[in-house]
C-alpha cells in the first residue's frame, strides 16, 4: 500500500511541478509539487524497508498422553524464516 501511495504522490507532485501553469498568489504549485515528489520517494523507501524486514514464526510439535484420562494431547510449533534470508 505504501509503495503504491508513494508512486501516486510522486506522480501528482510531478504534474503540479512540471505540467500545471497556473499562478496563484497564495500558494506556489511548483513548490507543492516538489514537496509531494519528495514525500512520494520517502513513502516508497519506507514501504520497501517494511517489506524487506525479517518475518518469522515459531511452531513446535509435541505429543503428550494425559495419564489421568489416557487422552493424547498434541501441540505443534515450527520455525519459518524469511525466504529472502534463505537465498543468501
Amino acid at each position: 500500500m505504501s509503495i503504491g501511495f508513494g508512486i501516486f504522490l510522486f506522480a501528482v507532485g510531478a504534474i503540479l511541478a512540471f505540467a500545471v501553469n497556473v499562478t496563484l498568489e497564495w500558494i506556489a504549485l511548483s513548490t507543492v509539487g516538489y514537496i509531494l515528489m519528495v514525500a512520494g520517494v520517502v513513502m516508497v523507501v519506507i514501504g520497501g524497508v517494511l517489506m524487506a524486514r525479517k518475518r518469522s514464526s515459531v511452531t513446535t510439535h509435541r505429543t503428550v498422553i494425559d495419564p489421568a484420562s489416557g487422552e493424547q494431547v498434541s501441540r505443534r510449533e515450527s520455525i519459518a524464516s524469511d525466504p529472502v534470508d534463505d537465498r543468501i
